[in-house]
Parts: C-alpha cells; sequence; structure tokens
C-alpha cells in the first residue's frame, strides 16, 4: 500500500482544513488509517484512526470534538477534516495504515506498517 497524504495549508485560528490520504492497492477497505503529527524536535503524536472495514473512529483527546476522521473505499482515500484550529494543531501531519492493527495499537505509531509523506499544518493567531 502507498499512500499520499496532501490538504496541508495556511489557515487562521478557528478555521478548518481538510487532510486527504490517498491509497494505492487493492486492500485500502481493509486497512486501518491513522493519522498522526509531529512537531520537530518531538515523538510522533496520535490524532485520529478509522477502520474502513467497520467504519469504528478513534480520536486523541486533544482534538476529539473539533476533528472527524472518514473514508471512501470507492476512491481509496481517507479524510482529516480539521475544525477550530489552534495554534497548538500546526505541525506536520501524516498518514499510515496497516491492515489488521489491534486495538491496543491504534495509537501506536510503530505499529502501523504503511506511512504517507508528510502534509504542513499551518494556524496563524
Amino acid at each position: 500500500v502507498q499512500l499520499q497524504a496532501s490538504g496541508g495549508g495556511l489557515v487562521q485560528a478557528g478555521g478548518s482544513l481538510r487532510l486527504s490520504c490517498a491509497a494505492s492497492g487493492r486492500t485500502f477497505s481493509r486497512q486501518t488509517i491513522g493519522w498522526f503529527r509531529q512537531a520537530p524536535e518531538k515523538e510522533r503524536e496520535f490524532v485520529a484512526a478509522i477502520r474502513l472495514n467497520s467504519g469504528h473512529t478513534y480520536y486523541a483527546d486533544s482534538v476529539k470534538g473539533r476533528f472527524t476522521i472518514s473514508g471512501d473505499n470507492a476512491k481509496n482515500t481517507a479524510y482529516l477534516l480539521m475544525n477550530h484550529l489552534r495554534p497548538e494543531d500546526a505541525t506536520v501531519y501524516y498518514c499510515a495504515a496497516h491492515p489488521s492493527i489491534i486495538l491496543s495499537n491504534i495509537r501506536v505509531s510503530q505499529a502501523y506498517t504503511y506511512w504517507g509523506q508528510g502534509t504542513l499544518v499551518t494556524v496563524s493567531s
């Protein structure tokens, strides 16, 4: 599976962005897609995940209620809709995939098999 993240950009605080994670391959609908973010000199942080075969979603507390993860199996694409953006949300966002990740690892970046390149989100205050 190859992943291509896009949709980052500059937005004012309080604004919205939608990130996309386009995947190649025929197994997209069986994947769990995770979004992570990483600031310079910090560890990669879990943001959200979705099990595409069930639609179950998971969020970090810091984004719950503001971000929404979704998937479109027909388009082989997952999305991260980010509303009410804050300056502290500004960093590089990555999407990742795993075909059979267990629940206890769903927030663990090292557990994911496939990674896309990052997309930069900048939030001006």
